[in-house]
Parts: C-alpha cells; sequence; structure tokens
C-alpha cells in the first residue's frame, strides 16, 4: 500500500514536468497523510464541459492547457458514496481490481489523475520492535507521478461537492518485496498522456499498470518520527546512521527497480 509520501519539489520544477499553467503555492510537505489536501494533475475538460471547484483557469498568455492542478482530499469518495469517512479507508485501489470494484471502476474508465510525489513511505516488519520504516525515493531526486483515480461526490448536508483522490497500487517487485507487499504504480513521464486520455482503451491501461516505470529508486531507512502525522518537517527524512543514499548500497539502503 501507500499510505504516507513526500512532495517537496518546487512548484515551477512540478509545472515543467507536469505542464499545468496554475501558480500555486504549494509549500513543502515531507508526511503527506491520508484524508489530507494533495495535488493532483487531470487532463482539461473539453470545451463547455463542466469544471469543479478545483479546476483552475489556463495561465495567461499560455494558450489552453491541456492539464490542470487541482487541490483533491486523498481518499476517494465515490460519488454513491452516504457517508464522506468511507474515503479513509479508499487511499488505494489495487491496480489489477479496478475494472471491477464498484468503488473505483467508473473513476477508472473517466477519471484518472497523476498524483505528484518526489518519495513515499513503506514500513518494513522486523523479528521484534516497531517496523522500520524507510522513505523511497529517486536517486536524482527528481519528482514523479503516481497513478491516481479522482471522483466528485455531493456532500447533500451543504451542498457542495467534494472531490477526493485514490492512490493507484501493484504487487511489489522483487527488490521492494523484503520491505512491503505492495507499492504505488509510478508512471514514466512518457505515459502521462495515455493515462489522462479520457478515450484511452482499458487494456492500453492495464498494460501502464504493470509496467516497470524504469527509474532508479533507492529506499533508505529512517527514524520513526514519520509515524506521527503532525511531524511534516525535514527531519523525517534524516538517515538513520550507516543509511545514507550514494552509489553503492549500504545498511538501510537497497537499490530497487
Amino acid at each position: 500500500m501507500c499510505g504516507r509520501y513526500s512532495l517537496t519539489t518546487p512548484v515551477e520544477g512540478l509545472r515543467q514536468l507536469f505542464e499545468f499553467p496554475e501558480q500555486p503555492n504549494l509549500k513543502p510537505r515531507y508526511n503527506i497523510a491520508p484524508t489530507q489536501e494533495v495535488a493532483a494533475v487531470r487532463a482539461a475538460p473539453p470545451a463547455g464541459a463542466h469544471a469543479g471547484a478545483s479546476d483552475g483557469p489556463a495561465g495567461a498568455g499560455e494558450g489552453v492547457a491541456k492539464r490542470h492542478l487541482a487541490l483533491l482530499r486523498w481518499g476517494l469518495i465515490p460519488s454513491w458514496a452516504k457517508d464522506p469517512a468511507i474515503g479513509a479507508r479508499l487511499i488505494n485501489a489495487r491496480a489489477e481490481t479496478l475494472a471491477e470494484k464498484p468503488a473505483f471502476r467508473a473513476a477508472f474508465r473517466q477519471r484518472r489523475c497523476l498524483i505528484p510525489a518526489d518519495g513515499f513511505y513503506e514500513w518494513q516488519k522486523r523479528a521484534a520492535g516497531p517496523k522500520q520504516p524507510y522513505h523511497i525515493a529517486r536517486r536524482d531526486g527528481a519528482p514523479f507521478a503516481f497513478a491516481g483515480l479522482w471522483e466528485r461526490w455531493r456532500d447533500p448536508a451543504e451542498g457542495r461537492d467534494v472531490e477526493s483522490c485514490t492512490i493507484v497500487t501493484r504487487d511489489a517487485n522483487a527488490v521492494l518485496r523484503p520491505i512491503h507487499t505492495r507499492m504505488p504504480v509510478i508512471l514514466a513521464a512518457e505515459s502521462y498522456d495515455l493515462w489522462l486520455d479520457p478515450e484511452a482503451a482499458p487494456g492500453r491501461l492495464r498494460a501502464l499498470l504493470a509496467a516497470e516505470p524504469g527509474v532508479d529508486l533507492v529506499a533508505t531507512a529512517i527514524s520513526t518520527r514519520v509515524n506521527k502525522v503532525a511531524n511534516d518537517d525535514p527531519e523525517v527524512l534524516l538517515p538513520l546512521d550507516g543509511a545514507a543514499t550514494g552509489d553503492a548500497a549500504r545498511p538501510g539502503q537497497a537499490k530497487l527497480l
């Protein structure tokens, strides 16, 4: 699964990678947690189509944008839900069953998104004591995108739309499996357009979810300070002694993918 992640890349770097026109004031986030508001990139709606409350306008002088940045609640609330609390249980969606699960199948067909990140956390079980957390990131520190789904739910009590999202996960590969059995789907940059294409064939999308992204990731052991959601600062990323990242794997570090 993916229950926490980080996004500390400056906005301009995200704009260049994801090609959205908005210039939001996104502060660095080191410990993003479920039910919080998160950044997501969606395909621009067709001309004349309904735009949600968080769909932003194209930047002045930048022409018509094909993607837009939105702020969504992490934890998907299906359109048919009676209680938004269900979102806390739907922070991840298994790639293998997206097309069949009632909570995700409509979003998989029509409402896919990119969720920018520059790292994520997984916890490794140990023979004794608390689980060991790892921060997993690209070796070069560059941002990337999780495959995501989004949904719009109407709050009957307040009469407003709530937009939410979930992160798609897959089986961990052979290197990550010693840490956790699941991992988020990381999309290659050249696959962004296909994932966002509302006309994409389901078979091509499933192939994307099964493909290896081909990025050089490293997992670094960190302290259990990350376990507390309130700790959203650079100190959660500090490696344990002997676990600093580098060209050669060291104790507490594994090269992934």
